[in-house]
């Protein structure tokens, strides 16, 4: 059976600074059906550039009997999504439309309902039911029969039992053969790059966190064949950089010293980066010399805040100490750490900004990545801040580099101000500068001039972007004072108007 997988046309202003990344989601998916004999070809409209009337011509030529899709934005390329499937159900009524991904699989009812174009829903992990899903629909058989599914039936939305987590990942590998075009991914300034995944799931409990319920449970592949797979990509494809997509790699310390080790084996010269946890960084205080003989260049860490209490409301599970103690072994060992610092919580004020931005001087890591507090509303989060004020009503915009809810001492131009102010001040600051130019390792000058260009790039795009975004606000009336209840925003509603007739057998 003929299957395109399409990952669609959006793309967030950050895009500036890592480039385009592989959709790794897809790949997933790809790899298993391919190897059950199936026909498998993916667009990448997000990659090229594509209308939904390219893409519509593509699908057309290569006559599918299912289109998957899915995006790894989830709610903000959700509108997208829609657009694009009601395009191809459009002109193609025939074709079987099934839509995946972290958003759908919370919101699968509320899609079935409105969105015609949309035959099927997979809620949870896609390896496994996308398969079964497609077997089941070459048989001509029940949709019953297929876990993790949601679709209608006479009319009638049904939703079959939750999938079984994957906990053997050995039989679904990624269709790294979908990608045509390695040059068309590019990072840190060395050539081709990836995405790749250790592990799924977390067991920490962050308010905020809107992959923890989804994965459920942390899991991970064999570290041995991870480390063979980046060899693989290395020697066969030419991949030197490569991003792990893990919420939380190093949560088993005895098999992340097992992947460490075994990336060392390979020896090969590629480059890792993470986002890690600052308190497995300083458990790990003393293997971290294998973390940078691995490959490590780079690890983001999540501080959020440097406001103690804050991090206690959250559920961060960290210190101020323990937060600067990581950027100091990081910086010992020849790695660069990536702040991460969450704008738009309901206290944020100056005051509380010149306080972070002296703390991060006092942690002084080498990056800061400053993002927006967005609630999804199967978060914590989210029922922490109803009745909060939202500022952003476009739902493309939940992205983390948009402000979603006002705070109560600033206005939304003022915070943006300040965020912007911040990061500038912070990356132009002397110590920085300097380690640009005269660090005693040329290869961590480079990374620093590397990363300070792209971050640039995006501070520039952030602003013209907000400056824009004011401009089609001031056009449109009665979008203020609306606060966040306790039913999550219909999203696209324009797109779930569309109606097409249901394909399914």
């Amino acid at each position: 059976m003929r299957i395109m997988l399409i990952n669609p046309n959006y793309r967030a202003t950050s895009i500036h600074g890592m480039g385009p990344q592989v959709p790794l989601g897809l790949l997933a998916v790809g790899g298993p059906l391919i190897d059950s004999g199936h026909d498998v070809k993916l667009i990448n409209a997000e990659e090229q550039q594509l209308s939904d009337a390219d893409i519509v011509r593509l699908v057309d030529s290569f006559t599918p009997r299912i289109v998957m899709i899915g995006h790894s934005a989830s709610t903000p390329a959700h509108s997208i999504c829609l657009q694009t499937l009601a395009a191809i159900k459009n002109s193609i009524p025939s074709i079987v439309t099934v839509y995946g991904g972290v958003h759908p699989t919370y919101h699968a009812k509320e899609i079935l309902a409105t969105a015609r174009f949309v035959d099927v829903i997979v809620r949870g992990e896609g390896e496994a039911i996308t398969k079964n899903l497609v077997d089941i629909i070459a048989d001509k058989g029940t949709l019953q029969s297929v876990t993790g599914i949601s679709y209608r039936k006479e009319g009638k939305i049904v939703e079959t039992d939750p999938a079984p987590l994957i906990k053997d990942f050995t039989p679904y590998r990624v269709g790294w053969e979908l990608i045509e075009n390695w040059d068309n991914f590019q990072c840190w300034g060395l050539g081709r790059a990836s995405i790749i995944q250790f592990s799924r799931g977390c067991p920490h409990q962050c308010s905020y966190c809107g992959q923890r319920g989804f994965w459920k449970k942390w899991r991970h592949r064999t570290p041995e064949a991870l480390a063979t797979e980046i060899a693989w990509l290395y020697r066969h494809h030419g991949v030197r950089f490569f991003t792990f997509a893990d919420e939380n790699p190093t949560t088993s310390p005895r098999q992340w010293r097992n992947f460490l080790e075994a990336m060392i084996a390979q020896n090969i010269p590629v480059s890792l980066t993470a986002a890690i946890r600052t308190t497995d960084i300083c458990r790990d205080e003393n293997i971290l010399p294998l973390y940078k003989k691995a490959g490590f260049c780079a690890v983001m860490l999540g501080i959020e805040t440097t406001n103690q209490e804050t991090i206690k409301k959250i559920k961060k599970g960290s210190t101020e100490e323990i937060d600067a103690k990581a950027i100091r072994l990081l910086r010992k060992n020849g790695i660069l750490s990536i702040a991460g610092q969450v704008a738009g919580l309901e206290h944020d004020s100056w005051k509380t900004g010149i306080h972070n931005f002296r703390k991060l001087l006092a942690y002084d890591p080498d990056f800061l990545n400053a993002m927006y507090a967005t609630p999804f509303d199967w978060t914590d989060f989210w029922t922490e801040s109803i009745g909060r004020e939202v500022v952003e009503h476009d739902p493309t915009n939940w992205d983390f580099r948009h402000q979603v809810l006002g705070t109560r001492y600033l206005k939304p131009w003022q915070l943006f101000s300040m965020i912007k102010i911040i990061e500038l001040a912070f990356h132009l600051r002397p110590k920085h500068l300097l380690r640009m130019f005269v660090h005693s390792d040329s290869e961590i000058r480079r990374q620093l001039r590397w990363c300070t260009f792209h971050a640039g790039l995006v501070w520039l795009a952030e602003i013209s972007d907000f400056l824009n975004s004011n401009k089609r606000s001031e056009k449109k009336a009665g979008t203020k004072g609306k606060v966040l209840e306790g039913v999550h925003y219909s999203v696209s509603a324009k797109f779930h108007r569309a109606r097409c007739s249901s394909s399914l057998p």
